[in-house]
């Protein structure tokens, strides 16, 4: 049984996206940890703070080291994170020699929010893929039925005759806008977070931000000043989360009207009544509306997160860990009924009287 509709053994079949998760998975999130712990030492030899043979155990130790789940699960339990029992295992299979100098400089923050960047930025990518495709989608559609002609509604009444083309507009300018949108945050909010304990780089005076730098060009990151109580970077991905499910909850809702209406469009592969034999409801339509609404609500919780007392918060950082990894998975699941449904799409508007 699961707490979550993204991972139920049922439900998943619905909104589960396998190749979302597995960024979520404990395993890509101590990876990525354990990726942190490698390259700041490397950095730190770099940089001569720590000796170059510590920083080559340390690395090899990190390549192919098995945490004990069951210890990291007891000791979160007591410390409200992973990372202090994580590093007591690493210290002790790196031997003390070198084990001295493993997370020098860092604190636990700085390794899951690092961490937690590294894979956002993968996520990001993805999704961007699936953006693309869709545009593509729908301009499939507009290639084969864009000439045709729709009742145009406003305020769920009739109006005036539209083209096809000018609702799939509505449906295809939010995607590229989106698509626009990913990029952009891709080039500004995915940082390396570096700081020490109350972010300012307190062990390495001389050379903190030499070691930060180098941390953030060997992880593939955005380098920049400590932003551990300012949490505008995954507030603003979060907004970039909503706006996914709802533009294309809009898509689903008109999907769904007009399947109401009937005339103007033919679906295939309905999802079928327990019932009623012969009807199709429209699944897929349905369920964006609903992971719209989702992420509306869950976008407050992270706009709450904002709110980081003084130097580091447990409170809102424990939130957005509630909150978006649902929000992603929300997101992606989107993308994917809303390419689906665009293949569902038999016919769409009629054909002028000439």
């Amino acid at each position: 049984m699961s707490y979550s509709a993204f991972d139920h053994p049922v439900l998943s079949g619905l909104v589960g996206d396998e190749e979302i998760a597995a960024f979520f998975s404990l395993d890509a999130e101590i990876e990525a940890m354990l990726a942190f712990e490698a390259a700041l030492a490397e950095a730190e030899a770099r940089a001569g703070v720590i000796p170059e043979e510590a920083a080559k155990a340390i690395g090899e130790t990190c390549a192919k080291f098995k945490p004990d789940i069951a210890s990291l699960k007891k000791a979160t339990g007591r410390d409200g994170i992973v990372v202090p029992d994580l590093v007591r295992q690493l210290r002790a299979a790196v031997g003390p020699k070198a084990g001295q100098y493993l997370h020098f400089g860092a604190t636990s923050q700085d390794v899951i929010d690092t961490s937690l960047m590294m894979r956002l930025s993968a996520v990001s990518t993805l999704l961007l893929d699936r953006l693309d495709h869709l545009f593509q989608r729908i301009d499939t559609l507009d290639a084969r039925f864009g000439e045709r002609t729709l009742m145009g509604r406003t305020r769920m009444q009739p109006a005036l005759p539209i083209t096809v083309s000018d609702r799939l507009r509505s449906w295809r300018e939010p995607v590229l806008y989106l698509r626009q949108f990913l990029v952009r945050v891709d080039s500004q909010l995915f940082a390396v977070q570096f700081g020490g304990a109350v972010g300012t780089l307190d062990k390495l005076p001389e050379s903190g931000v030499e070691v930060r730098a180098m941390l953030a060009d060997i992880l593939g990151l955005i380098d920049a000043p400590q932003w551990q109580n300012q949490r505008n970077v995954l507030a603003e991905f979060a907004s970039a989360m909503s706006q996914i499910t709802g533009n294309l909850g809009k898509f689903g809702l008109d999907i769904a009207l007009l399947a109401e209406m009937g005339g103007e469009i033919e679906l295939v592969d309905g999802g079928e009544s327990s019932d009623i034999e012969g009807k199709r409801n429209p699944v897929a339509a349905e369920v964006l509306v609903s992971l719209a609404r989702f992420n509306a609500v869950q976008l407050s919780g992270m706009h709450s997160a904002l709110v980081h007392e003084q130097e580091r918060s447990g409170a809102a950082w424990t939130l957005e860990w509630l909150t978006l990894p649902q929000m992603v998975a929300a997101a992606a699941a989107s993308l994917k009924l809303a390419d689906l449904l665009c293949t569902r799409i038999k016919s769409l508007g009629t054909v002028a009287k000439s």
